[in-house]
Order: structure tokens, then C-alpha cells, then sequence
């Protein structure tokens, strides 16, 4: 069975969690498919990816009746099977690392495994009132999808513990006001489409230029930032693809990337 559609269209990667009948909960099949489908996308062409769930929830976390194996096994955590990361790493980390902005489209559900997918997206747009949870307390464990890296970087650290050690459920609103939702939208996957769409008229170069100097900046010393600020603008100087957009703005047109 299917697990997640990938369509792209228009230079934008529309990547859909496809599992609506069990509120895209996540499987091990889920967990290959979420992976795959970011390697799929990854490509020269696409410029801007949107990250959502059909049906009626984003995604409500780990299907627990599905990883007696892991109880099994918990050793396997270990194992480096996608560089630095494990599988369950992977799928939450890949769309932090593809080199183009990822809009997540988020509604009613996002909880656990599902939150620290959407934690892995340069911006994340939820419907007014979408629960949300960093929920593994609830099953005596701890974050181990990449939250742990994301997290501090978008939170402040004393409401990332509160929320971790008590796991329990906000909403879409307060999340706002922490930082873990970008904005809010009554149709957020609409939303996210106009977003990535206003990003792939703009310059593909320079978009992930951008997207790489902020990873820079949100961990690196001062000097270090100014000096990546200094070539990777030299690096986009005089290219066709900023050539380009000078060409438009002067003539007023719609530019052409090729």
C-alpha cells in the first residue's frame, strides 16, 4: 500500500503523507516511503517543496501496534543507516538537509514522530487549533527523531523541557507564540502551495544560497557567519542566475531561470 505520494509540477515537489485512513500514522513502510520520497525531490529542478497529510490529520505519530520489533531490538537505534542518522532520524532530518526551503502544511494532528517531521521544515503553517505534542513522554520515552537538534533551535530551552517531560497537548495558537508554527492559515496546505510557489519564481540559486547561510548562522560563530555572508554572495555575483534577475527587475518581467 502506498504510503506517501510525491507529484512535482511547476518546479514544486508536492509530497503527501497518504496513510488518511489511520490519520497518516507512522509504520515502518511510512518511515521507508517518508525517507525515499525526500531523496526523490531532491533534485535540480525543484524549488520548493510542500510537505502535507491527506485527510483529516497531518500525521498522529508513531503507530505503536506497529514497532514490536523495536522492543525487540532496541539496539538497532544504534545503527548509522543513513549517515549520521538512524531511519527514524532520517525521515525528520532529510527535508532539514534537502538543499531547497520545505513548507509543512499542518492540520488538526501532529503529534510525536509527526511534530518532529514537521520540525525538519524551513517553515511550517498550521490550521487555527491543530493539536500538537512532543508526546514520547506518554510511552516513557524521550524525542529520537531529530528533535532533539531541532528543537532548541526554534524554542526557547524552558518551555522545549516543560513540554517534553510532561508531553502534553497545545494547540496551534501557543505554538505560534513559541516558535514551533510559522503562521497560522484556515486552509493551510493552500497557504503553503502560494508560499512555495512565490519562492520558486525567485532566484534557484540564491533560494538555497539562503537556505544554507541560515543553517550557517543558527550555529556558527560570528566570523564564521560573516565570512560564509562573504562567499557565498561572491559565489552568486555575476551568475547567470542573478544576472537574470537583475535583467528582469530593470525591465519589469517576470524573470526566466534556467
Amino acid at each position: 500500500m502506498s504510503r506517501v505520494s510525491v507529484e512535482i509540477s511547476d518546479h514544486i515537489a508536492h509530497v503527501t503523507l497518504t496513510r488518511g485512513d489511520k490519520m497518516n500514522a507512522l509504520d515502518p513502510a511510512m518511515l521507508d516511503a517518508i525517507a525515499l520520497a525526500g531523496e526523490q525531490v531532491n533534485r535540480d529542478d525543484v524549488r520548493a517543496v510542500v510537505l502535507a497529510g491527506e485527510g483529516r490529520a497531518f500525521c498522529a505519530g508513531l503507530d505503536v501496534a506497529s514497532f514490536a520489533s523495536v522492543g525487540a531490538n532496541p539496539a538497532a537505534l544504534l545503527d548509522r543507516t543513513h549517515g549520521r542518522t538512524n531511519l527514524y532520524q532520517q525521515v525528520a532530518l532529510v527535508w532539514r538537509d534537502l538543499p531547497m526551503p520545505v513548507i509543512a502544511a499542518l492540520h488538526h494532528t501532529c503529534f510525536g514522530g509527526g511534530l518532529q517531521i514537521a520540525l525538519g521544515a524551513d517553515i511550517r503553517v498550521a490550521a487555527p487549533g491543530t493539536r500538537m505534542s512532543i508526546m514520547e513522554m506518554k510511552w516513557g520515552l524521550v524525542p529520537d527523531m531529530g528533535g532533539m537538534v531541532l528543537l532548541p533551535r526554534l524554542m526557547p530551552g524552558d518551555v522545549m523541557r516543560r513540554l517534553i517531560y510532561t508531553g502534553e497537548v497545545f494547540e496551534a495558537e501557543q505554538a505560534l507564540s513559541w516558535g514551533l508554527v510559522t503562521e497560522l492559515a484556515e486552509d493551510p496546505l493552500t497557504r503553503a502551495q502560494a508560499l512555495a510557489q512565490d519562492i520558486a519564481t525567485k532566484s534557484p540559486s540564491a533560494v538555497r544560497t539562503a537556505k544554507a547561510l541560515s543553517a550557517i548562522a543558527e550555529t556558527a560563530d560570528e566570523d564564521a557567519v560573516l565570512m560564509a555572508e562573504s562567499r557565498l554572495q561572491a559565489d552568486l555575483i555575476g551568475k547567470p542566475h542573478q544576472m537574470e534577475a537583475v535583467m528582469a527587475n530593470m525591465q519589469k518581467r517576470a524573470p526566466k531561470f534556467e
